[in-house]
């Protein structure tokens, strides 16, 4: 473990396997799995391979600008939510950017429209990570999402 990686309770990640440049994250240490925001599924066979389309809405606060992202599925499911409530989902892989970062993580895909954070970003996601600090927010930097996505 690298005691110099740090999070705050929110943090800034980028998606690039999935073409996501930017994406707002809470850090949540409840959650087992990473969750990634995703308001319509199309599954579909590529040479072979299960794979999955989904769109995305990137920004929070905003359901008219979407992403389009495509990905190999690695498993289904059984996730509970913060409610309990149980529902099959789509597990992916993906590289993650946090700060100056990279790894791989494995994420399910949810609808999180009506959530605050369109990613949860789960403790097997950070097991490299020393500290997350609830006090902190974008310990790892700020981004001008709008301006990435041209908005």
């Amino acid at each position: 473990m690298d005691p110099q990686l740090k999070l705050g309770w929110r943090e800034w990640c980028a998606l690039p396997d999935l073409g996501i440049p930017a994406i707002k994250a809470k850090i949540d240490t409840g959650a087992k799995t990473s969750a990634l925001h995703a308001f319509k599924v199309d599954p579909f066979i590529e040479n072979g391979v299960d794979m999955i389309r989904f769109w995305v809405h990137p920004l929070q606060k905003n359901d008219e600008f979407h992403l389009e992202c495509t990905a190999p599925i690695k498993d289904q499911r059984m996730v509970s939510d913060s409610g309990g409530h149980k529902e099959t989902r789509y597990i992916i892989e993906s590289h993650v950017v946090i700060g100056d970062k990279q790894w791989m993580i494995e994420m399910s895909l949810t609808n999180r429209d009506t959530m605050r954070f369109r990613m949860l970003l789960g403790r097997r996601a950070m097991e490299n990570f020393a500290l997350v600090d609830p006090s902190a927010s974008y310990m790892n930097g700020r981004v001008k999402a709008r301006g990435i996505y041209g908005l």
